[in-house]
């Protein structure tokens, strides 16, 4: 168990893969998306 084995956390470390172990951190979306900066209020019809 460690830098070689194919299913721990510090073995994906080593190999430089991603799994269960050791998941991909994924983006956050950014606080401009959020507020929707440059959008302006549409009028109603």
């Amino acid at each position: 168990m460690g830098k070689g084995d194919k299913k721990t956390k510090r073995g994906k470390i080593n190999r430089g893969t991603f799994g269960v172990r050791r998941p991909r951190i994924k983006k956050k979306p950014s606080i401009e998306t959020k507020i929707n900066v440059g959008n302006k209020a549409q009028p109603k019809p």
